[in-house]
């Protein structure tokens, strides 16, 4: 599947001051749309996916899943301050022509809602069916709802929060401790600060995987007769460079920035009277391992969203379930729209 793209040739003004010359948003769409435009499934990525969904997101877009191609019209759009094709730090600064890196300004959750809603109209899409999201993807289906009531039918909020609680603030900080201590930080070179992020994401996955799938996972063979050379020690070096192999280190340190200021109340009243006034019916699925958005969460936006129910997930995978435990989380969203 190719990646579309959408430029948006006007001013965008963000939440935290300042704009951009205009914007490019990636995208991917799987299916057609129906006659009648109420098959639109719009799905919000984590922090380091993109538009690709059938890439990254493992058996969902096939049939008889709930992001069937040949039921739905799906719809990704990669995120504001990536590095995958939407305007970000890898892209050219109009004023300068030449990529911002660092001098990239500042965004929200609610700027990338924004986004969505400017491709959802280029596209003609005026409601969908499902808005789905797990992580960083469930802020954006928050902020979507209550910029947008009425855009979706139903919104399947996964592994997610209603807002960025400390021990996940700290967790990023401490990443981006590690970017800014990479001596290249700062420069102009797409390249910069990569080191400092491998290190940055061998930190993150020690909170998406927890300790019961590392146990489970990253034994050594004959441990006993080993001094270096563990497996668990080589696995997180392999997974930080794979990330600085894709990723680009001023992406991430702004994409965490975002992750830390998600607050669906700000500015809009309490928390609770924020959750009371989401129209769409919803289902918050945790899970049971997670411990960067715990069950607590969840168990909170159940509680005050109108029509929301609660599936808990059992899985030893922590907040990567929702990437591993792809057949669970097939059921409970399949049984959630069945029951439409």
């Amino acid at each position: 599947m190719e990646v579309r793209y959408y430029h948006h040739h006007d001013e965008f003004p963000l939440e935290g001051g300042g704009s951009l010359p205009g914007l490019t948003i990636a995208y991917h769409a799987y299916g057609a749309p129906s006659p009648g435009g109420d098959n639109v499934i719009w799905v919000c990525h984590a922090l380091t996916a993109n538009s690709d969904v059938e890439q990254w997101w493992p058996r969902t877009v096939e049939a008889g899943r709930f992001l069937d191609p040949g039921r739905y019209f799906v719809v990704c759009a990669n995120v504001l301050g990536s590095c995958y094709g939407t305007t970000g730090p890898a892209s050219v600064n109009p004023a300068t022509g030449r990529p911002w890196h660092g001098a990239f300004p500042g965004v929200t959750v609610r700027d990338m809602a924004r986004c969505h809603k400017l491709l959802a109209d280029h596209l003609g899409v005026r409601r969908a069916r499902l808005l789905v999201g797990s992580s960083i993807g469930g802020f954006q289906c928050l902020e979507m709802e209550a910029l947008y009531p009425g855009f979706a039918r139903n919104i399947a909020l996964v592994a997610t929060a209603a807002r960025a609680e400390p021990w996940a603030i700290a967790l990023n900080e401490s990443q981006r401790m590690a970017i800014e201590l990479d001596p290249t930080f700062g420069d102009d070179d797409p390249a910069a600060g990569a080191r400092g992020m491998a290190v940055a994401r061998s930190i993150a996955l020690l909170s998406y995987r927890g300790q019961v799938a590392y146990d489970a996972t990253q034994q050594d063979d004959r441990r006993g007769e080993k001094l270096s050379g563990y497996r668990a020690a080589a696995y997180q070096r392999y997974q930080g460079e794979k990330l600085r192999a894709r990723f680009n280190a001023y992406s991430y340190h702004r994409l965490t920035r975002a992750i830390d200021s998600h607050d669906l109340a700000r500015g809009r009243g309490t928390l609770e009277e924020v959750l009371a006034g989401i129209r769409a019916r919803c289902l918050v699925v945790s899970i049971s391992s997670d411990t960067l958005f715990p069950a607590a969460g969840h168990r909170l936006m159940t509680r005050h969203i109108p029509r929301a129910e609660h599936a808990v997930i059992d899985s030893d995978f922590a907040h990567d379930g929702f990437l591993v435990e792809h057949e669970k989380l097939n059921h409970v969203i399949l049984n959630f729209l069945a029951n439409e």
